[in-house]
């Protein structure tokens, strides 16, 4: 370790004994409250909080809303107060642990701080710690971390319900029926969300190598559980679209199509990311399989749509199609009877 690399950790102790000292001092009421946000989000660059200084802030709520506020308040303003990429990770690192771990409250509160925007918004994709080469690097750790902050929430909002590797486990059954009863249109936007999600996890810095850093390590263990949770929660998914394919209109069957790409061209990103855990080869085969049947479906409706449109004999060849096709009434509507009069 160089003098320079030194002397600048001895500085950042020295700025967090600081810290925490002047608020052991204050008059202030939050005192408790910055004193385990400060202990939770050091300088340290190689170390991740503690299990105990996360426990330290998780119990801040004690079942108030208005401590769990405060607690939210003193996170974001450490946040947005350091332009040190190590302290602004740990702060991402605690809101995470917030949203997969933490009190309803807790996460409550969350939410409404990253809804309103502003200052308390997260939006550090032009976030630059310049102070050396280390932590330059760093930065474009922070910058992809808080994307993946932000779409947690974001799923939240959606779904109905916080993005943690517990929930579906213990919940499928009610997950499942809960997805039987949405509109396609409902169930595109959810798929949307969690495909969306994927796609920020493949947009990881180059830098793998420094997952050899602990802090990088356990944030890359976190959203290695959120996309755990996420391939569940597409599974789910995408098998109820399976099974409505033969009654989707073609716009649908094209929009299913363009998320099951997308989230097939992550696939080689998210082997490098995660060293091949995590693979659930299930769930690939079942996104290959809907992909097909939804080519095959859309085929069908095409020649439907050629019959519709410009053969003299529309109403005659879709009768007879219709027979054909097991008699799949559905996809017949007055437009042929319109087009045969017409001509």
């Amino acid at each position: 370790m160089d003098h320079r690399k030194k002397l600048r950790i001895l500085k950042g102790l020295l700025k967090d004994k600081a810290s925490i000292i002047r608020a052991t001092l204050s008059n202030k009421r939050n005192k408790k409250i910055r004193i385990a946000v400060l202990r939770a989000t050091t300088h340290d660059p190689s170390t991740s909080p503690s299990d105990d200084c996360i426990a330290a802030v998780l119990s801040l709520d004690q079942g108030s809303r208005l401590i769990a506020c405060t607690c939210i308040e003193v996170l974001m303003d450490r946040l947005h107060d350091t332009k040190n990429a190590s302290v602004v990770l740990k702060c991402l690192f605690t809101m995470h642990i917030i949203i997969s771990r933490g009190s309803l409250i807790l996460k409550d509160q969350l939410s409404v701080f990253l809804s309103f925007g502003g200052r308390n918004f997260l939006n550090l994709s032009m976030f630059r710690d310049e102070s050396d080469p280390e932590r330059w690097v760093l930065s474009s750790w922070v910058r992809w971390y808080a994307a993946i902050v932000e779409q947690n929430l974001k799923i939240t909002r959606v779904l109905g319900h916080h993005l943690c590797s517990s929930f579906v486990a213990t919940n499928s059954k009610g997950e499942e029926d809960k997805v039987l009863q949405l509109l396609n249109r409902d169930l595109f936007e959810e798929v949307d969300v969690l495909v969306e999600f994927v796609k920020v996890i493949c947009e990881f810095p180059d830098s793998l190598h420094l997952q050899r850093n602990n802090l990088i390590y356990e944030i890359v263990r976190l959203v290695s559980e959120d996309y755990r949770s996420v391939q569940r929660e597409i599974s789910i998914r995408v098998m109820e679209l399976g099974e409505r394919i033969p009654s989707m209109s073609y716009s649908e069957l094209t929009q299913l199509l363009g998320n099951l790409k997308r989230f097939e061209s992550c696939k080689e990103r998210l082997y490098l990311m995660f060293v091949n855990k995590n693979r659930n080869d299930a769930l690939w085969e079942l996104v290959g399989e809907t992909r097909s049947k939804a080519v095959e479906m859309m085929k069908q409706k095409g020649e439907i749509k050629l019959l519709k449109m410009g053969n003299p004999n529309a109403s005659s060849e879709l009768t007879q199609f219709k027979f054909n096709s097991g008699g799949e009434f559905e996809y017949f509507d007055t437009v042929a009877l319109t087009v045969s009069a017409m001509a």
